[in-house]
């Protein structure tokens, strides 16, 4: 797209280092809908979702050729990659990123999100939002409330028994606990079916369970049942550790507002809570875009394929107007989060 590669190479004509027309924010915004970066690329979704559909289907003729030798457990790690290429394009519909139709989008969201994956869109949606409207506030963001880990000191203060214990070694724990996250997401959204309406409850609730009757009777019918456990269990928790490895880096270890303090306006909230990853095509692939995950939290509804366009434009902003702008590479970013990690359970581990 000419736009989005003259993005790449242009610093934005019109930032300085403060506006007073409007917001910090305002005149970035400007910048993108003027370069045509908020615009949608839904033909390339398309290709995107087709493509990764016929891989999903290969798969499961794999599983029926090789289904009888344990040469099948091969397919798990290839399965689980596609199945988070499937939950990235259900996190995008949810953001509108794919097409401005609300109800297509939902459509998108249900076929990937509750059919494909047994994982509740409206659970999902309704979480995200939250998350996207208030990243890393305490009391507002559901992805900071303490629960098996915690994020701060003030909540690892309140921790005792077994749960101490998990906070003493949370660092530890973290990525071994992202294999069960797929599992926890299909929970929760079985879970989730209380809160919705009866409207939407009727069209998620069966989704969610002819995806477990259809994964369980998938395998059932491919493969000799110690094989069907065993990759499930692979697939499983090899799904939960692309999600876990692909949403870890974006947020933990970065500023917190203070809940009594000066609401932060819309650049200040994002960014500074935001964590950026290095990379190139590669990286971009095995995250789904969240790499850019500065860019996509000012813009949630900017198209995937154009965060790489956007990143030099807001990088650019944020030090115009005197803002950190955090990046980071892969293994790099790792560390911070379990640094941080470590040192939120420090003090349980002195007392």
């Amino acid at each position: 797209m000419p736009q989005a590669a003259a993005a790449v190479a242009e610093r934005p004509t019109d930032v300085t280092a403060r506006h007073t027309s409007g917001s910090d924010f305002a005149p970035l915004l400007r910048t993108m809908k003027a370069r045509g970066l908020l615009d949608r690329r839904t033909g390339w979704y398309v290709r995107s979702m087709v493509v990764n559909a016929v891989a999903l289907g290969g798969v499961c003729a794999g599983l029926f050729a090789v289904g009888h030798t344990w040469w099948v457990l091969l397919l798990a790690p290839v399965l689980s990659v596609l199945c988070a290429r499937t939950a990235f394009f259900g996190h995008d519909a949810g953001h509108s990123q794919i097409t401005g139709n609300r109800a297509v989008a939902r459509l998108i969201g249900l076929f990937h999100g509750n059919l494909l994956l047994g994982m509740s869109v409206g659970w999902w949606n309704d979480k995200h939002n939250r998350h996207h409207a208030n990243p890393n506030h305490i009391d507002k963001d559901p992805d900071v409330a303490a629960d098996i880990l915690v994020f701060t000191a003030k909540q690892a203060r309140f921790r005792v028994g077994f749960r101490s214990w998990l906070t003493r070694n949370q660092a530890w724990l973290f990525f071994p606990l992202t294999l069960l996250q797929g599992i926890a997401m299909k929970v929760y959204g079985f879970r989730d079916l209380r809160r919705q309406t009866p409207r939407e409850r009727a069209v998620e609730g069966p989704l969610l369970v002819v995806h477990l009757v259809g994964y369980v009777t998938l395998l059932l019918t491919a493969m000799p049942l110690g094989h069907a456990i065993a990759f499930a269990a692979l697939h499983q928790a090899l799904f939960g550790l692309h999600l876990g490895m692909a949403f870890a880096p974006n947020h933990k270890g970065m500023e917190m507002p203070d809940p009594d303090g000066e609401r932060w306006g819309h650049l200040k909230r994002q960014v500074l809570t935001s964590r950026n990853i290095r990379g190139g095509a590669l990286t971009d692939w095995l995250l789904g875009g969240l790499n850019y995950q500065i860019e996509h939290h000012l813009f949630p509804s900017m198209p995937r394929p154009h965060l790489r366009a956007a990143q030099p434009l807001v990088r650019a902003h944020c030090h115009a107007v005197g803002m950190s702008y955090a990046e980071a590479g892969l293994v790099d970013s790792y560390r911070q989060v379990l640094r941080h990690m470590h040192e939120v359970g420090e003090p349980l581990r002195v007392e």
